[in-house]
């Protein structure tokens, strides 16, 4: 099936849970055996608190979504879709920290600094994004050319270009009024490059993709990772924080810079329809087989309610 005649069934709820439930319980038992296990006891409860039992998953299910789409190799892509994970964990566990957003409630729970205390919280962090690189280099069948790929990756998209680098844009922009091309760049940074790299490094499992395909894969994962900031930033303004399982309104009340504050809230859905489009278009420019995942991952990011 063609990626056009692919997207012409757009896959429903049912047809998504039934491709990503037994990839998400992969990642599950593989993220219960790996983190924390050998740990000191507090040092690993608080890892395994901030990883296990919540999240969308939304960045394993595009690293096996881009690996399946051309011929990655299962075990590294089981591996990368936990590093990414445990990348975003850690991220979200120092981004609620007091000297940051300075949060209480994530995943619909209290944030780990108000469970664990702030010291433990710290080190949960780093150990986690410590963990996320062991996990990319074991010993066994994974080429030592694609694992130095995916921890390149990874390095990139968590570190001064990309993640870090976005959080420190977003901490020093509250209260400014950026415009459209800042706020871009600081999105593409801060959520965008982890959601890129997921499709980058799904992509490097495999070892060898036509340039062409690469470079479509990475538009994709571009355009989806800004849909997903500007969707938070709607979610922020019109959800409740049971909903979102953290707390609503943030944003405002933190007078930072979003997409509602700066288009409106039907700017911000118009501009979350343009990149859905755009993300549907670089599949249709991919030529990959089957990219059906994919694409219907690119419409749960935009349509969904938490």
């Amino acid at each position: 099936m063609s990626a056009v005649a692919a997207d012409a069934v757009r896959w429903d709820a049912q047809r998504l849970a039934a491709w990503s439930d037994p990839r998400l319980s992969q990642v599950e038992a593989a993220l219960s055996q790996w983190v924390g296990i050998d740990a000191p006891v507090l040092l690993g409860d608080a890892m395994r608190y901030a990883v296990l039992d919540g999240g969308k998953r939304l960045r394993p299910l595009l690293v096996f979504a881009a690996s399946e789409a051309v011929g990655g190799q299962a075990e590294a892509a089981l591996r990368a879709a936990c590093a990414v994970e445990l990348i975003h964990a850690y991220s979200l566990v120092h981004d609620d920290l007091p000297c940051m957003d300075n949060d209480v409630l994530r995943r619909g729970k209290p944030t780990v600094h108000v469970k664990f205390g702030e010291a433990d919280a710290l080190l949960a962090g780093d150990a986690l994004q410590a963990l996320a690189f062991e996990l990319l280099t074991p010993e066994g069948d994974i080429a030592p050319a694609v694992q130095a790929r995916l921890c390149r990756l990874l390095a990139r998209a968590a570190g001064s270009q990309g993640m870090a680098g976005g959080q420190a844009i977003d901490l020093a922009s509250v209260g400014l009024a950026l415009d459209e091309a800042q706020l871009r760049e600081m999105h593409r940074m801060k959520t965008g490059a982890l959601l890129l790299g997921s499709v980058e490094m799904g992509a490097a499992c495999a070892g060898a993709v036509e340039p062409a395909s690469l470079q479509a894969l990475r538009d994709y994962g571009a355009a989806i990772g800004l849909a997903f900031q500007v969707v938070d930033d709607i979610l922020d303004v019109t959800a409740d924080s049971q909903t979102l399982g953290k707390t609503a309104g943030k944003d405002a009340a933190s007078d930072k810079p979003t997409y509602v504050s700066l288009l409106g809230l039907d700017g911000a859905r118009a501009e979350a329809g343009t990149l859905l489009a755009q993300a549907l278009a670089a599949l249709d420019r991919s030529a990959l087989a089957d990219t059906a995942a994919l694409r219907a991952l690119a419409h749960m990011v935009v349509d969904r309610d938490r």
